[in-house]
């Protein structure tokens, strides 16, 4: 490992989409917009957010299944992607006299050598497995891939041993994906993911198409998982009791830009930003008491369309708080104490 405190290290990320406007105009669609994070090795980062938000976005965009935008990628010390752009120290883009950004030296890292080590798991177990393959090959195609195994023996073996630690028999291998739950399709991505060892896996809403009583089962195997190989998770979800329970620090995302991070103890306890707090009060309360003495705060209005965002803080059109500045500046994701950062004018 190199001589860094993080696994992962993104700063300034954006991943626009060109859409067609009209016969030969197109607009950029912000999906993601000016994001900044760093993981720890062996943590989880929670990822949450409404849908459209950009969450699944960022995942792939981390293992560059989309090619990112801007921004700049750190990974295990080494840089994959850097698209030159210069920030200053309040995190401003850097621009020339005509008002173009200054840029430095841009990388692109062939990404095949890497993916041993940056895995994903979907959230889709129904479409992410091949259905013409048997969960033998599933599992064992990353082994072919990055030429793993020295035979089929040694193969065969690892597969095995993949499936037994997901949860799966032996009788399971020759089956095809049609033949299994949503839970155990599911395990077998999982399986797939682990095949090569890797240091990082996004978990994109791995629990989401599932059952509440499978949703347990597969939470708690991450967790197992990560005690056992010491692998860091992005994990990406609705939930937040889910994401509470298996996360270290959590992510609050909107439109494309983060709102408020912090760990996932001091997030539940003390939201700072509006739309956290509003997310917080929507989660429910298993305690009648409780749940009647809890308020709900509901927002009012529509989420902005990513194609005509509004101008400032992407929030401010639906939040109580709001002044003339939310309007004229997007506010900087700042440290509150506590590496707890919120992206705020007035709170």
């Amino acid at each position: 490992m190199a001589n860094s405190e993080y696994l992962l290290k993104v700063e300034h990320l954006k991943q626009y989409f060109p859409i067609k406007t009209g016969l030969f105009g197109t607009t950029p669609l912000k999906a993601v917009d000016d994001v900044s994070f760093a993981i720890r090795p062996g943590e989880t980062l929670g990822l949450v957010g409404e849908s459209g938000c950009g969450k699944t976005t960022v995942g792939r965009t981390l293992l560059q299944l989309y090619n990112p935008t801007a921004g700049r990628i750190t990974f295990d010390g080494e840089v994959l992607f850097d698209s030159g752009e210069q920030y200053d120290e309040n995190g401003r883009l850097k621009v020339d006299a005509n008002g173009k950004p200054v840029l430095g030296p841009k990388v692109k890292k062939n990404m095949l050598p890497y993916r041993k080590q940056m895995q994903m798991v979907f959230q889709d177990p129904y479409s992410s497995l091949n259905p013409r393959m048997t969960v033998e090959d599933i599992i064992g195609e990353p082994l072919d891939i990055h030429k793993l195994c020295a035979n089929k023996k040694e193969r065969r073996e690892r597969v095995m041993e993949l499936m037994e630690t997901v949860g799966l028999n032996a009788e399971h291998a020759m089956r095809y994906p049609h033949e299994f739950s949503g839970g155990q399709r599911q395990r077998i991505g999982i399986a797939r993911a682990l095949a090569v060892n890797p240091k990082f896996i996004v978990c994109d809403e791995p629990v989401s198409a599932l059952d509440v009583s499978i949703q347990a089962q597969v939470v708690n195997m991450f967790e197992d998982l990560q005690e056992k190989l010491g692998v860091a998770y992005l994990f990406i979800a609705h939930d937040l009791l889910v994401v509470h329970h298996i996360s270290d620090r959590i992510a609050v995302m909107y439109l494309g830009h983060l709102m408020e991070m912090a760990t996932a103890d001091e997030l539940n306890a003390v939201p700072i930003h509006p739309y956290t707090q509003s997310l917080l009060s929507a989660v429910p309360v298993p305690d009648p008491e409780t749940a009647r003495k809890s308020q709900r705060i509901v927002l009012e209005g529509d989420v902005p369309s990513p194609m005509n965002m509004p101008s400032g803080c992407p929030f401010r059109t639906r939040c109580r708080y709001a002044t003339e500045q939310c309007a004229k500046e997007m506010p900087p994701l700042t440290d509150r104490g506590g590496e707890h950062y919120v992206a705020c004018w007035n709170k």
